[in-house]
């Protein structure tokens, strides 16, 4: 019995751990993003942010990628955001919470013991003739003080396999907390973006309405002397009036992005900041990173996560296998009684001890433990099925961003060439204007071509820069080049069959 304990701790660190050992799934066999080769620089075009951006293979990428646009109030509102979103913190205690889950699964490697006392005022029947005490006095008191230590031998590795599995879930948070600080700062660098794209309209229509007033004036003055008709001017009034009627939406939607932007610095509404953001004040990064598709699976937080989700329900698997087979189980109590409490310790003959193994083999649960195991392998095919769906979508959403960072360029370009011509149009036509060689419907007719070409320019310049910060979050956004935090937390136990 003394040898008992040592032989099945023996047989447990011995013994494999059942179910399948996890492999890191391969990185896909592929050269690029796209089937044909994709230029390695873009076209430029003589205006802010139209300068040629240059695709660099393997460059790395910083962790605070958001710096390359050279604004400091970018700068500042992207660390209030750190500091002030609640979004952070939530991920980062859920990332606790899943550690604390892994070091209590790890209790169960000890065994477990339990102190107790108790004490108890009892009467005997002393009616009762088959009684032994029944002769003696029928009241009397117990006191029982004992230590129970109970121990589950982990012969085919089910407890391993579990803390296996929560370590794994361990690392899917903490590639939880990467994806989160990733998707805060992306989504702070768009609203500045947009912000910045809506003020350049709103600037935009502000002045097609300027040039549109003062056509109007023109005209007027004309009416008075005879030259047009009155049907000639109410024409272009009704242009103006159209044209300032699209002013209040561009306002409303910059109110809302100003609220989105506060709302993501971690502020109420009314505490709105202090910072704007204009085109002019954002610079195009020049250089950008293109990964190597082998490198990509490493650098996306969501694909670490899916290969997290996999690898936890994999080790599910050998918990399911274990739980089929025997367990083993070691239990002991040692203590003492006595009638009164000051004799617990002293009094010869009131000690006891129990020493017991134990093996349980289920052999009957109408299918239940051969359920839960299918149950197992199903979770692990879809998690499987999920981590390559992540894989595809990863991969998507860099050469989407490739292909749109070039669409952007040519349209910038194009976008740029239209409204010069329409700007020298317009000037043409509003001198003839001023000599009365041209009609109304010549000028309502330019006056419309600029403005529609100078609100796609505006909006073809926010494209460029909302397209490079969306590569930066396509590529993972440097994660792993980030100094803001500690480095992560390892595995304290090696599975090693």
């Amino acid at each position: 019995m003394r040898r008992l304990p040592t032989v099945f701790l023996l047989a447990c660190l011995g013994a494999c751990a059942v179910g399948p050992d996890f492999e890191r799934p391969a990185a896909p066999e592929v050269e690029g993003y796209a089937r044909e080769p994709l230029p390695d620089e873009t076209a430029k075009a003589d205006i802010a942010g139209g300068k040629t951006q240059r695709l660099v293979q393997g460059l790395d990428i910083p962790g605070q990628w958001w710096t390359l646009f050279h604004s400091e109030a970018l700068n500042v509102l992207i660390e209030e955001a750190l500091n002030n979103n609640p979004t952070l913190p939530a991920a980062q205690a859920a990332l606790g919470e899943a550690w604390e889950n892994v070091y209590a699964a790890q209790g169960a490697f000890f065994p477990t013991a339990v102190a107790s006392y108790s004490a108890s005022r009892n009467k005997t029947a002393t009616g009762v003739v088959f009684t032994a005490a029944s002769s003696g006095p029928p009241f009397f008191t117990l006191h029982t003080a004992q230590v129970v230590v109970s121990y589950a031998l982990d012969v085919f590795g089910g407890t391993r396999r579990q803390v296996e599995s929560l370590v794994a879930t361990a690392e899917l948070q903490r590639y939880q907390v990467e994806a989160t600080y990733l998707t805060l700062t992306s989504n702070v660098v768009a609203a500045a973006v947009q912000e910045a794209s809506l003020r350049g309209q709103i600037a935009a229509t502000e002045e097609i309405i300027k040039i549109e007033t003062e056509s109007l004036g023109i005209l007027r003055k004309q009416l008075e002397l005879g030259q047009v008709a009155g049907a000639d001017v109410a024409a272009v009034e009704a242009t103006l009036a159209q044209a300032e009627t699209t002013l209040p939406p561009l306002q409303k939607q910059l109110a809302v992005q100003r609220d989105l932007l506060t709302a993501l610095i971690g502020r109420l509404p009314s505490q709105e900041p202090a910072e704007k953001f204009e085109l002019a004040a954002l610079q195009l990064p020049l250089d950008l990173p293109v990964s190597l598709p082998s490198k990509l699976v490493e650098q996306r937080p969501d694909i670490q996560s899916a290969e997290a989700q996999l690898h936890a329900a994999s080790a599910l698997i050998g918990v399911a296998v274990a739980a089929q087979l025997p367990q083993f189980t070691l239990n002991a109590n040692a203590g003492t009684t006595a009638n009164q409490i000051g004799q617990l310790f002293i009094t010869p003959g009131t000690a006891f001890w129990t020493v017991a193994g134990n093996v349980a083999q289920t052999i009957f649960d109408a299918g239940t433990l051969l359920h839960k195991k299918r149950a197992a392998d199903a979770a692990f095919d879809e998690a499987a099925a999920m981590y390559r769906s992540t894989v595809i979508t990863a991969f998507q959403n860099v050469a989407d961003t490739l292909h749109a960072l070039q669409s952007d360029a040519e349209t910038l370009k194009a976008a740029y060439a239209a409204e010069r011509a329409a700007f020298k149009s317009l000037e043409i036509v509003r001198r003839q204007l001023q000599l009365g060689a041209i009609t109304y419907l010549g000028l309502l007719t330019a006056q419309n071509t600029y403005q529609t070409a100078l609100i796609a320019l505006v909006q073809a310049q926010a494209a460029r820069y909302a397209d490079t910060a969306a590569l930066f979050q396509a590529l993972g956004g440097g994660w792993w080049n980030r100094t803001d935090v500690a480095p992560p937390k390892e595995w304290d136990i090696e599975f090693v069959p």
